[in-house]
């Protein structure tokens, strides 16, 4: 068995509280081998970008940089990102803008039950911008958009939300369309929550995902981290365990990567048979279902998991 090492700060790790300071411009880490990969390409990759383009939607695949997004359009699948293409929170590792929100497209659930449709998707992400400056946090049109992909196709629905500042009435709209799969990521531990996240909580992101389950226990509650941030593995182990006492069932763990000079920088890229065996760590914890590796992200094969 692979022994893990607990690793400690280092002088240039982040600070273990408060803001985070970006270091803009400084020179990035060489990419591992392991992190390098040919980029598909073929028929469904455009036909996916054609059609979302089309349709006059947004993909957390383009809005987020996410290094999977050509292999995800060449399998015909897309993660939709609703509400528009600016977010309220200033997350150091984001790549999504931020500022001044748009206004909410009412018929922008229509529009992802087309795209759905006509991709033939048997299992649909719908994720969104967090939008603090809505009275209800956007909680209402992620339950429309559930409803009119039920009512085009036969698909599973997976949501990965916001924390809605733990506001259990508005995690409650959401569940009453029923969503298969209750996504909430709680992105790194809990000493780096504000260096990465600024503006949200550990221990709300927790009982997001706790009044999740307990609303609806059919739903299955899911989450996801960036590992090479700065974390420990005992701090990854305790957020672990964390996560069990409320219940959550699924779990992602990838390995950050910058999107650009702005953003905060890799402390550690984790080789592959780190991400294994904290994989099967998380198993022997009862997580029902993990992917782990470097590529992975949150909707990842998203589809497979919900199936397997």
């Amino acid at each position: 068995m692979l022994t893990l090492p607990v690793l400690d700060e280092k002088p240039d790790d982040p600070p273990a509280d408060g803001p985070a300071t970006v270091e803009i411009g400084r020179k990035p880490r060489r990419l591992p081998e392991w992190l390098k990969r040919p980029v598909p390409s073929g028929g469904g990759m455009y036909f996916a970008k054609d059609l979302i383009a089309e349709l006059g939607l947004e993909t957390i695949c383009e809005s987020g940089k996410c290094p999977n997004r050509s292999e995800c359009w060449s399998r015909r699948t897309a993660t939709f990102m609703v509400l528009g293409e600016t977010c309220t929170r200033p997350c150091g590792f984001c790549a999504v803008r931020r500022g001044r929100p748009e206004a909410v497209a009412d018929d922008e659930p229509d529009r992802v039950a087309e795209a759905c449709a006509r991709m033939r998707l048997r299992h649909v992400v719908i994720t969104s911008v967090t939008r603090d400056d809505l009275p209800d946090g956007g909680a209402d049109h992620f339950r429309r958009c559930i409803l009119a992909v039920r009512e085009r196709t036969g698909a599973t629905v997976e949501v990965l939300t916001p924390d809605f500042n733990g506001r259990e009435d508005q995690i409650a709209t959401v569940l009453d369309a029923a969503p298969e799969v209750f996504n909430h990521n709680m992105e790194t531990v809990a000493r780096l929550q504000q260096y990465v996240r600024r503006k949200s909580q550990y221990e709300i992101s927790l009982r997001v995902l706790e009044t999740a389950k307990k609303l609806r226990p059919e739903t299955r509650t899911k989450t996801g981290f960036m590992l090479g941030l700065g974390e420990t593995t005992a701090e990854l182990m305790d957020a672990l365990a964390d996560l069990r006492d409320v219940g959550c069932e699924y779990l992602t763990l990838g390995q950050y990567l910058r999107p650009s000079p702005r953003h905060l920088p890799v402390a550690r890229y984790v080789p592959p048979v780190e991400f294994d065996e904290l994989g099967r760590l998380a198993r022997s914890m009862g997580f029902a279902r993990v992917a782990s590796g470097p590529f992975v992200r949150s909707s990842y094969h998203a589809d497979d998991m919900a199936r397997a």
